[in-house]
């Protein structure tokens, strides 16, 4: 017998796949990735917040439309990016939800929003419409630093916005990636150490210096993410993933030494090989030492350019 989806349902297919179209070359393009970036189905989840499947449509659906192309057992890679998104992708106004979103946090960092606020308020303030106001609060909900009072308004709640904080969170990852790649269940993906590579190798050939520190944020997230995700031991990588969106606006905004990305690349690299050589233990070692030197440098004299330059103590 064969089945066959629904009209309904196959339009609904259709629509997410087009949306999440336009949301993947929005993305491409604020973030400036560059043509020939191989666009990995998980990553592009996580940003989009969705599963791999419709993500897979929507690059198929790009594919279609000559922005990306498939290498078979690679992936999608960008091919071009549109000079307009047209029919298919209509660009978004230049005051995006991101840039909303980021207003937001500096306005919260710099201590210029209290801990109460309301929707309404927060509608006059920034001149948004309540939905568009909703997702961004909806999305920072999810990343752990605002929750909706009971009845009325939102609340800001505590950030890791002191330099002890910023530490106790690198002392936390000391412990869980490392025992991630001991775990029993730790299997590597060939093809996602390759696209690992293939960021880290990008980043020391020039892409230090010219992506936006949102990108470089994205693809040091990922690479972590990626390696923890092959232990199999999803409460690992979902705690990851966690503390990673409540260190964002953090990062974002704190002092970046671009050339001290250089040698964390280098590492980055050195630990891939051993993870592909099956020196498991070593690896182990070797990222907890890793780990132990960035939270050093960025808690230590990086840890007092955090604490003036981009973190303003919330009292609560």
């Amino acid at each position: 017998m064969v089945y066959s989806i629904p009209m309904s349902r196959e339009r609904e297919t259709s629509g997410l796949a087009s949306r999440l179209a336009m949301q993947v070359v929005e993305y491409a393009r604020r973030e400036a990735i560059a043509p020939g970036t191989h666009l990995a189905e998980q990553h592009l989840a996580g940003v989009l917040k969705v599963s791999r499947s419709p993500v897979r449509r929507a690059l198929a659906h790009l594919e279609a439309l000559g922005v990306v192309e498939r290498e078979a057992n690679r992936g999608y890679f960008l091919r071009k990016l549109p000079a307009a998104l047209g029919a298919a992708a209509p660009r978004r106004p230049a005051d995006t939800a991101e840039e909303h979103y980021l207003r937001i946090a500096d306005d919260r960092l710099a201590g210029r929003l209290a801990d109460h606020v309301t929707e309404t308020a927060l509608m006059r303030r920034y001149d948004l419409p309540r939905r568009e106001l909703q997702r961004i609060l909806h999305r920072m909900e999810k990343e752990g630093w605002v929750e909706r009072k009971p009845g009325h308004g939102w609340l800001f709640v505590a950030l890791a916005d002191t330099v002890e904080a910023h530490a106790q969170s690198y002392r936390f990852r000391m412990l869980l990636e490392p025992a991630a790649i001991l775990e029993p269940g730790f299997r590597t993906d060939v093809a996602e150490l390759e696209r690992l590579r293939r960021d880290q190798r990008m980043l020391l050939d020039g892409g230090f210096l010219r992506l936006p520190r949102s990108r470089l944020f994205e693809i040091g997230s990922d690479f972590h993410e990626t390696i923890v995700s092959f232990s199999g031991n999803r409460f690992m990588l979902d705690a990851l993933k966690r503390l990673n969106d409540m260190r964002r606006l953090l990062e974002y905004r704190a002092h970046l030494d671009r050339a001290r990305l250089l040698g964390q690349c280098r590492e980055h690299l050195r630990l891939l090989d051993l993870i592909e050589s099956g020196k498991l233990q070593e690896a182990s070692r070797f990222l907890r030492r890793h780990l132990d030197v960035v939270r050093t440098i960025k808690t230590g004299s990086g840890g007092k350019r955090l604490a003036a330059d981009a973190v303003v103590r919330i009292k609560r």
